[in-house]
């Protein structure tokens, strides 16, 4: 009797060590299986995706000459961080802020030279913003070089960070 009560207190003792280690093989079969999908699932044409970034580039200046806010609520992620050409350090709703303030009113806004660098699912693209403008009552224009980072999500690319840097007005654009 001692002898079955032993044995059965081992295999009970042994029993969630097994079933562990059963759900942890399941578990990094599941993982594997996971990667071999994300690895072997058809990419997108890059293409394809560089226009759509370059598009992208295009409606944010068309966005920054309207005002319009709504755009970066769309396409920037909600833990989106960028530096502005004056250096100030933004988050999504600043850079909304900025966006959308009235002080500013733009005569002309583009973005040329946009080139764009695709690895997996993250794109850089690169432009030159130029625009004219009034701002409290005077007359402003100067260019931009600005750099975009987006990340392919379900819901397509998303900007996660930016950076502006003002070009002197004698810098010749970018090659």
């Amino acid at each position: 009797m001692k002898m079955i009560t032993t044995l059965l207190a081992i295999g009970v003792a042994l029993a969630p060590s097994q079933v562990s280690q059963q759900t942890m093989e399941e578990a990094l079969q599941n993982r594997r299986a996971s990667c071999m999908d994300s690895c072997m699932r058809e990419r997108p044409n890059p293409d394809l995706q560089r226009q759509e970034v370059i598009a992208l580039e295009r409606e944010t200046a068309r966005a920054v000459q309207l005002n319009n806010a709504t755009f970066f609520n769309r396409v920037y992620s909600e833990d989106y961080s960028g530096v502005l050409s004056h250096g100030e350090v933004v988050n999504k709703a600043r850079l909304m802020a900025v966006v959308s303030t009235p002080d500013i009113q733009y005569e002309s806004f583009a973005a040329t030279n946009i080139k764009v660098l695709i690895f997996r699912d993250t794109a850089v693209a690169t432009c030159v913003w130029s625009m004219r403008a009034i701002f409290k009552g005077q007359r402003i224009s100067s260019q931009m070089l600005v750099m975009h980072v987006y990340v392919y999500s379900p819901s397509g690319y998303r900007v996660v960070t930016s950076q502006i840097t003002p070009l002197p007005p004698y810098a010749r654009q970018p090659l």
